[in-house]
């Protein structure tokens, strides 16, 4: 069942509820994280369990993770349990830029842009963009049965977001997401809408 403070259901379908990762070593100073393997700190342990409350008011059919452990181990704290694994929803993956600040990036390529570059060695924009447009087929008809949720990390979830309402892969660069935060996509009078965004 939802729970007493979950917002009703609208046009019928379920909602996706998008989850970011708690916080890492490397999150936290801003380190570009994609295929690395990072551990949660402490901190990023208690913002998954502080999830439990928010999460409990919805009736999940599904769970998806990216396979990273920082993202399954969110998933398993914060409630999220059994989760099925899928690289759809990996981190972007930074190529030569993994472990390295936007800020050192800058240094030597200041016009620099993710968003619309891509990554040296790494994934372009339309990459990116096209394996998060299969997984919103894959999981559009599961919303039929009630709500999804997403457990994954900030640009994958953020090009997830953009992709969800009809904008080009860089809108994502436009839509913050902080770790440990909630976000709900869903629909209004047949149109996909965010409902709720980058929520502790």
């Amino acid at each position: 069942m939802r729970g007493p403070h979950a917002s009703p259901r609208l046009d019928g379908v379920g909602e996706l509820v998008l989850v970011r990762h708690g916080e890492t070593e490397w999150s936290a100073s801003g380190r570009h994280t994609s295929f690395t393997e990072k551990e949660l700190t402490p901190r990023g342990e208690q913002q998954a369990r502080d999830l439990v409350p928010r999460l409990r008011e919805h009736a999940f059919v599904a769970v998806l993770t990216s396979p990273r452990v920082r993202a399954t181990a969110t998933a398993h704290l914060a409630g999220l349990s059994p989760a099925e694994e899928t690289e759809d929803l990996a981190e972007w993956h930074y190529g030569e830029y993994e472990g390295i600040t936007t800020k050192e990036i800058h240094a030597t390529r200041p016009e620099w842009n993710l968003w619309t570059d891509g990554a040296p060695g790494g994934e372009t924009p339309d990459r990116v963009g096209a394996r998060i447009d299969r997984l919103l087929g894959r999981v559009a008809p599961l919303l039929e049965r009630g709500d999804v949720a997403l457990v994954a990390h900030g640009h994958s979830l953020r090009v997830v977001g953009a992709r969800w309402i009809g904008l080009p892969v860089a809108g994502g660069g436009l839509l913050r997401l902080d770790t440990a935060t909630l976000s709900v996509l869903g629909f209004e009078h047949g149109r996909r809408v965010i409902r709720h965004w980058n929520e502790r």
